[in-house]
């Protein structure tokens, strides 16, 4: 492994890690004041005990995201310090408000976790609910700098001189507004199937079942409803992506030669020495629909563009049918849901339906992962599009296989320190609220 690939490997894995818990960090308070709301309006100690079982979870992979992030900082400063000494005047704005979110959201949840009867109880539950707009606020603000990297703008460039820096314009670029809302919908997403698959999983196995049912039902309503409008956010990101930058649409459709009503491709291994696609499904024209709104415009393909300038095909086009594929799946889950909980009330009582959200459990952050690949490998080979080549950003630096070796570590520690963790929170669940109170007490098995 040369430096280059060990470098860019550090930061994927960094990067990969981290997003999972800035996505939680994110959804998981509403969760808490969805639940803490419904405690205050209905003094149901069930629902209390939901709320504190979850802020507890909520704490864990937040000491973990602050750990992972920290991380990055420095990361980025040790790795790419002529992208950092270029870019970090142009949108360091958004940086440095995500780190007053930050740390507005670490005080607010120490409020949140030790306020329990200290506080007026809807001061309480405002602490929590500011624990989830500064989230979202942190997460929004770091996309909105990634999506200056896919659409820098805020600055005159020139002989490679940066001038006329504008930091607002430079945040709110063209990008940043729909790489936020798909980001910002996919989070919901993510979360909400991971946390309604682990209470599904309680529910099949007969533990408190109508305290894991309450959870479930918060979880899965909101995960649903926005896997039904995630395919919306992605139309137009995809229309954005099409417009700003034309050849990774290209690669995530493996899209080689230029022409009218292009179709859209479903599946398919890429072949870059032929330029076919092998083995896919092609709807006539799909593609030209989805960019513009027509079945017969040309949508510009690889061939546009000089070879040395192509993203890898492959990886993008394979990342981007995943997401696609999974977040389909999901809209399916999300709609049968949605019939039980209307036409078709008896399948909640059935265990295939629990046992189709415990399946889905992981999906969310795959396919999460899968589109973070297209944005970032959809990029190259620019960390700045058409400014700054990735390999020019390197620092040559001795000894950097030994410190993605260490960060490797670092993150698999992490990884286990809070699986174990987690796996010990939901089984403390169960002794808390399984018979010390006839509300809690577990019930016969429904299925």
């Amino acid at each position: 492994m040369d430096d280059f690939l060990a470098a860019r490997s550090q930061m994927a894995l960094s990067l990969g890690f981290h997003i999972i818990f800035a996505c939680v960090g994110m959804v998981m308070p509403f969760f808490m004041a969805i639940s803490h709301y419904k405690y205050l309006k209905t003094d149901d100690p069930l629902y209390k005990g939901i709320t504190q079982a979850w802020s507890k979870g909520v704490a864990i992979l937040f000491a973990t995201g602050a750990v992972s992030g920290t991380m990055l900082s420095f990361e980025l400063g040790l790795l790419w310090p002529s992208f950092m000494e270029h870019a970090g005047p142009i949108f360091g704005m958004p940086f440095s408000l995500e780190g007053t979110a930050f740390f507005i959201e670490a005080i607010a949840l120490g409020f949140y976790l030790y306020g329990w009867d200290r506080f007026n109880k809807w001061f309480h539950w405002a602490t929590g609910l500011v624990v989830g707009i500064s989230g979202l606020a942190s997460g929004i603000l770091v996309v909105a700098a990634n999506a200056w990297m896919n659409s820098p703008s805020g600055f005159d460039y020139h002989n490679g001189v940066f001038s006329n820096i504008d930091p607002v314009k430079a945040m709110f670029n063209d990008a940043w507004f729909s790489q936020a809302l798909h980001m910002t919908i996919a989070a919901f997403v993510a979360t909400g199937f991971a946390v309604a698959g682990v209470h599904a999983w309680m529910i099949l196995k007969a533990k408190n079942i109508r305290f894991h049912q309450e959870c479930f039902k918060i979880a899965a309503i909101t995960a649903c409803i926005f896997a039904l409008l995630q395919p919306l956010s992605g139309d137009i990101s995809a229309k954005s992506v099409a417009k700003r930058q034309p050849a990774k649409l290209a690669a995530m459709e493996a899209h080689f030669k230029t022409d009218g009503s292009a179709p859209f491709i479903i599946g398919g291994i890429p072949n870059e020495q032929t330029q076919q696609v092998d083995y896919a499904l092609k709807i006539p024209g799909g593609l030209s629909f989805l960019v513009h709104g027509n079945f017969s415009e040309p949508v510009i393909g690889l061939d546009q563009f000089p070879k040395e300038n192509h993203p890898p095909v492959a990886i993008t086009h394979y990342a981007f049918q995943l997401m696609i594929a999974l977040g389909m799946f999901l809209v399916l889950v999300a709609l049968l849901y949605f019939l039980s909980l209307t036409y078709k009330k008896n399948w909640k009582e059935k265990p295939w339906l629990y046992k189709l959200f415990v399946v889905s459990l992981p999906f969310g952050y795959i396919a999460l992962e899968a589109g973070w690949t297209v944005t970032e490998v959809g990029r190259q080979p620019w960390i700045i599009y058409n400014i700054m080549r990735t390999k020019d950003a390197l620092t040559p630096m001795p000894g950097i296989h030994y410190s993605f070796i260490l960060f490797s570590a670092v993150f698999v520690s992490l990884a286990v320190i809070v699986i174990f963790l987690l796996h010990r929170q939901i089984k403390m669940v169960g002794i808390l609220y399984d018979c010390t109170d006839p509300q809690f007490q577990s019930k016969k098995a429904i299925l």
